[in-house]
């Protein structure tokens, strides 16, 4: 009895941090719609400042608490300045753009930290006055624990005073309903999502600087942490600061008891909690109905345009020098070359529900690895040829995505994202665990391709066979009937309802078509590298997909194979220096804001317009 009541209290501590996180996001996602991948950057700042200032002060009540409120008040001015700096001039550009910057203030953040205080794990003092514990029902438990436990109802409580007994707390809870009738009776916005930015951020400083006696403080901490808020702010519904309190008891319990109970599931417990709650109840348990259907801010995307005159020429003459590289350079290039075009038609298949379907993904690469590891196991078990595996592998991607995408298209916006990124997560957990037929995280190795195809030249024009028609494949759907249908649906389903057409079952297929073709370029890749691990099917695969796309353009045909030529050779030039995550990071946000129509969608803006052809409608 005991042992359980003290691992009852330990998952409420963990409840604890994770809900000052979850809750500033749930507080910054609620007003200003922006879905903040810096806030995880935030949580490891606060560890990181508390560490320093802890260190400085030298012990004392008064040392220790006062260095982690100064820390979590320095990162809520450092969230306030990158919501003035940065996120204000986007804030009319597509949503995706806005986390696509606040990724690359993660890249930024993370190589700023590295330079500043190093790679080492730096282990913080105990909390003076709380470094003991307390016997209860014969097993000790932390009293730092125990202050944890009193911390989270403490903050719970002063939120609700904030945003109930408080004229600004009473603006923000109307942002959160409907901003723009909030700009509309006079209330300044910029200002207000200043301070909401503001405090999010302060929550989550504090919550980083609270953890500096728990755990030792690293360069991991962001991205370890952001996955599981972002699960508490969507199972208590989006903007709900009691739903994310509810959540992350929940999810603390469910941690504390699962690894007993089932340590083999650990790892995707709270995505297949996440996954049920959005089927279930797609608005979170405290969140409201009409949240999820709240239509995305921004101008209404144009139609996308067909190629013609010119642009048709510089396409033809650009698949002429790919012909001809393998005579002009050397191997090494060619490799390079190969990872572009697999990459650009695995965003060409994310853009393809992206662009046409209104569909934001959040897990493509569960696709892309569901290829890679289709091919490789139909290899290794069933010893099948290459170019068997090239037809079927893509198929169990396909089927992937058909059964995922069943549940997926129920939702919208945000929601049908990190369904996505749920479903991608338990497929991640499987290959990752199971050991005995996907080798774990040391992968499947040996995967090499024919015989005849094993010259680097010959392989290379098999990926531009491959990978280009793909692309041309999906690009003469998306001009289809069946791609003018998934257009029409994107701007306005209620009408193509109402002319009776099934458009659930169009977004269906695409998801599935998209999911295929997204194997397509997993199987190529796992040909072109001999093997095969689990990070093809994690969270910063996806992300990838979603920079190259919004990069490229969401709005241009051309988009992602601009799009991942251009994020593939930076990443290839600047990888090679010290502090590159922070050179890509600082490229990616100065695109975003000079271009938020990507980067084919700005060249199009220079060039005459009898150039691009003549425009579609939809």
């Amino acid at each position: 009895m005991g042992f359980y009541f003290a691992q009852f209290l330990t998952g409420l501590a963990s409840a604890a941090s994770l809900f000052l996180v979850a809750s500033g996001l749930s507080i910054i996602f609620g007003v200003t719609r922006i879905v903040n991948f810096a806030h995880g950057s935030f949580y490891m700042l606060g560890a990181y400042l508390a560490y320093t200032l802890v260190d400085a002060w030298q012990a004392g009540p008064f040392g220790f608490w006062g260095a982690v409120i100064i820390a979590a008040v320095a990162v809520g001015f450092i969230g306030a300045a990158i919501e003035f700096l940065l996120l204000r001039r986007i804030y009319h550009a597509p949503e995706m753009f806005q986390l696509v910057a606040t990724f690359g203030v993660v890249l930024v953040i993370q190589d700023l930290t590295l330079m500043i205080w190093g790679a080492e794990d730096l282990v913080g003092p105990r909390a003076p006055g709380l470094d003991g514990a307390v016997e209860i029902f014969g097993e000790l438990v932390p009293e730092y624990d125990l202050a944890l436990i009193v911390l989270g109802p403490a903050v719970l409580g002063g939120l609700w005073l904030l945003f109930n007994r408080t004229r600004w707390g009473t603006l923000v809870r109307a942002a959160t309903q409907d901003r723009e009738m909030v700009g509309a009776l006079g209330v300044n916005q910029s200002w207000l999502f200043t301070g909401v930015f503001f405090l999010g951020s302060l929550l989550a400083g504090l919550g980083g600087a609270l953890q500096v006696p728990r755990e030792a403080v690293s360069l991991l901490m962001d991205l370890n942490i952001i996955a599981e808020a972002f699960v508490v702010v969507v199972i208590g519904g989006m903007g709900s600061i009691p739903g994310a309190f509810l959540a992350a008891v929940l999810l603390g319990e469910m941690n504390a008891f699962g690894i007993l109970i089932f340590p083999q599931i650990t790892l995707v417990m709270m995505f297949l909690v996440m996954a049920v709650v959005l089927v279930v109840r797609p608005w979170g348990l405290l969140g409201k109905a009409e949240a999820a259907a709240r239509p995305p801010s921004g101008a209404a995307e144009p139609p996308l345009r067909v190629a013609g005159g010119m642009m048709r020429w510089l396409a033809m003459g650009g698949l002429a020098v790919l012909l001809l590289l393998p005579f002009l350079t050397d191997e090494f290039t060619l490799v390079l070359l190969i990872d572009i075009m697999v990459f650009a038609l695995f965003a060409a298949s994310l853009h393809f529900i992206m662009g046409a379907g209104g569909m934001v993904s959040f897990g493509h690469a569960a696709y892309f690895g569901l290829g890679a590891y289709g091919a490789a196991l139909l290899i290794k078990f069933l010893s099948m040829p290459m170019e068997l595996t090239l037809i079927l592998a893509p198929v169990i991607a396909g089927i992937g995505a058909l059964a995922f995408g069943w549940f997926c298209v129920r939702l919208s916006g945000v929601y049908l994202a990190m369904l996505s990124m749920a479903f991608a997560q338990i497929a991640w957990s499987v290959v990752f665990q199971w050991y005995e037929v996907t080798g774990g995280d040391d992968g499947l190795l040996g995967i090499w391709p024919s015989e005849w195809a094993s010259d680097k030249t010959v392989f290379y024009y098999l990926t531009i066979a491959v990978c280009g028609g793909g692309i041309w494949a999906l690009r003469r759907i998306l001009f289809a009937p069946f791609g003018y249908t998934l257009r029409a649906g994107r701007d306005s389903a209620l009408r193509v309802d109402a002319i009776g057409i099934d458009l659930r079952r169009h977004q269906w297929f695409s998801f599935a078509l998209a999911g295929m073709f997204a194997g397509i370029a997993g199987t190529i890749y796992v040909f072109s590298k001999g093997s095969v691990f689990p990070d093809e099917m994690s969270i910063p695969r996806s992300v990838d997909g979603l920079i190259m796309v919004l990069l490229g353009g969401v709005q241009t045909v051309a988009g992602p194979v601009v799009g991942a030529a251009s994020l593939t050779l930076l990443e290839d030039f600047i990888s090679r220096l010290d502090y590159w995550r922070m050179m890509l990071g600082a490229v990616v946000i100065a695109i975003v804001v000079a271009a938020p129509q990507g980067i084919a969608g700005a060249f199009l803006q220079l060039i005459p317009a009898r150039w691009t052809g003549r425009e579609e409608t939809a």
